[in-house]
């Protein structure tokens, strides 16, 4: 009886082919980690932008609150009128000894600067607050200051109180950044001029309110109806794919709910 002999051969691949296989791999495993590196970078730029973005709405969204609640509590909350602190006198603080008008001559109310006079909480009986926003000449950062309300000048009184309140806030940038704007975002700063952040509207003795400054002897603090809030925010990061820093524009309006003083 003969036996026969079987040989099995098998083929393995070249070290060609394993050097073709491995460059491929390569290729594709480097731009998958290109792509997930780019998509966490857009990631953390969105994110950083949100919370700009929603800073600025909660900060916005507290000025439209505090100025609802102007002038609160009227003197005709009370059956015997108590000490001056504890009742609004006018919903909105200007000097007690400089009588201004809108936007020409008050240091505040104006363009960049209102104080509220308010009772922030009503249910306990401590009185009345001052409620100043500000954005000083030359910053990009909004400032909020609260102080009792006294006998003095509401100006001076809040001025040692302001802390920063929201940041990157453009309407009152320099001449060159808002030129960068306009370069990017055109509709921006009309004229290449800073943009109020509160423009105000004005009773007008029972007639149609108008525009403060066309309110003629009206054009007064205790007047103020409406506030129109302008918060032009500038995001902290630049736009991952274009390399821009990104800017929202916000609007928001608050109504004296209380009666004129």
């Amino acid at each position: 009886m003969s036996r026969s002999r079987i040989v099995c051969t098998q083929a393995g691949f070249t070290l060609l082919e394993l050097l073709v296989a491995a460059s491929m791999f390569l290729v594709v495993a480097g731009t998958a980690f290109a792509l997930l590196g780019a998509a966490q970078r857009r990631y953390q730029t969105d994110a950083q932008i949100l919370s700009s973005f929603q800073e600025a709405r909660l900060g916005l969204d507290q000025i439209v609150r505090d100025v609802n609640d102007s002038g609160y509590p009227p003197r005709n909350h009370f059956s015997s009128l108590p000490s001056a602190t504890y009742y609004a006198a006018t919903p909105f603080a200007a000097s007690p000894n400089v009588a201004c008008f809108l936007q020409t001559s008050c240091t505040s109310p104006g363009d960049f600067d209102l104080i509220i006079e308010t009772d922030i909480n009503p249910e306990t009986p401590d009185g009345v607050e001052w409620i100043r926003y500000q954005l000083p000449a030359g910053t990009t950062t909004l400032m909020r200051g609260v102080v009792k309300k006294n006998g003095g000048d509401p100006i001076a009184a809040t001025a040692g109180a302001m802390v920063p309140y929201v940041q990157n806030v453009m309407n009152r940038a320099s001449g060159a950044q808002i030129n960068a704007i306009r370069a990017a975002y055109p509709a921006m700063f009309p004229g290449g001029n800073p943009v109020p952040m509160f423009t105000y509207t004005c009773e007008t003795g029972g007639s149609t309110p108008l525009s403060c400054p066309s309110a003629a002897a009206f054009n007064t603090p205790p007047n103020i109806l409406d506030v129109e809030i302008t918060l032009i925010v500038q995001a902290t990061a630049a736009d991952a794919q274009t390399g821009q820093l990104r800017l929202v524009e916000l609007h928001g309006r608050g109504h004296r709910i209380n009666p004129n003083q």
